[in-house]
């Protein structure tokens, strides 16, 4: 190549990761909630939500204060947060469990796979009524109905991450004298640990979610309790505040999990154009 044939050419410059500032990563996560508030107070504001349709932020805001004060809330919360936790524990355990046995073997993939994708396409809420008359009306029937949503997402993220570790690693940690446990442990486990954080962030949402339907099994205490009662004397404010609660639940799941990830896999807090 001539002399002449390189003008015009510019010298390719590496992109460079300029990180962002936390302050401004914050911030511009907070824009959609604080415009949605602020449509929510204008709206309150102006008289386009009357208290009867939905209650007013400040109004929301005394709400807490009244519940908190009385103790109804931190009790409530207390209750819930032990349910969703337990059923959650329940079901990621078993759904690792399950997801490492049909991934990492060949007979439990014949064995167990089919009947579980099965058992995954039946909505969680139709068991419902099957767990009141199995279980009655106690907490079992609620931590084993928030268990089952929790279970099927991790079971499909870890065994998807199971099957597609490198056959040759696995093989040569064999070459190497490594048993089973310790590959899954050493090996498998660190290669599929993206789709353990996928499922685990699928399964906290889905505690949540399964908490709701969970509270409506005849409760006598907790969030789901609160709302009913709220709604039998039409206290929006009330409502409101439930309905908060569980949106700052499924946040704070989703919050928790991007810190895991921050840990445990640093260099995907990298985004495509370099920056975080």
């Amino acid at each position: 190549m001539t002399a002449t044939d390189t003008d015009g050419l510019v010298a390719p410059r590496p992109p460079v990761r300029r990180p962002r500032p936390r302050t401004y990563v914050v911030t511009v996560r907070a824009l959609g909630p604080v415009a949605l508030l602020a449509l929510w107070w204008a709206s309150s504001a102006t008289g386009l939500l009357t208290p009867d349709v939905l209650a007013s932020p400040a109004q929301v805001i005394d709400a807490v204060g009244e519940l908190w004060g009385n103790g109804q809330l931190p009790d409530a919360l207390a209750t819930s947060l032990t349910r969703s936790g337990l059923g959650l524990v329940i079901g990621l355990t078993a759904g690792l469990a399950l997801g490492i046995t049909t991934g990492f073997t060949r007979l439990g993939d014949e064995l167990l796979d089919s009947s579980l994708q099965t058992l995954r396409t039946i909505p969680f809420l139709s068991l419902v009524p099957l767990f009141m008359v199995w279980f009655g009306i106690n907490e079992t029937a609620k931590i084993l109905l928030i268990a089952v949503a929790t279970t099927f997402p991790m079971y499909v993220s870890t065994a998807g991450g199971v099957r597609n570790t490198d056959r040759k690693l696995v093989e040569a940690m064999r070459g190497f004298g490594l048993g089973r446990l310790a590959i899954v442990r050493q090996v498998v486990l660190p290669g599929a640990l993206p789709s353990l954080l996928a499922g685990l962030r699928l399964s906290m949402t889905l505690s949540v979610i399964a908490l709701i339907a969970a509270e409506e099994i005849n409760a006598t205490e907790g969030i789901g309790y609160l709302m009913s009662q709220a709604q039998s004397y039409a206290r929006t404010d009330i409502l409101a505040v439930c309905i908060l609660v569980y949106g700052l639940l499924g946040l704070t799941a989703d919050v928790f999990v991007r810190g895991l990830e921050r840990i445990l896999m640093p260099w995907r807090t990298a985004g495509p154009g370099g920056t975080t």
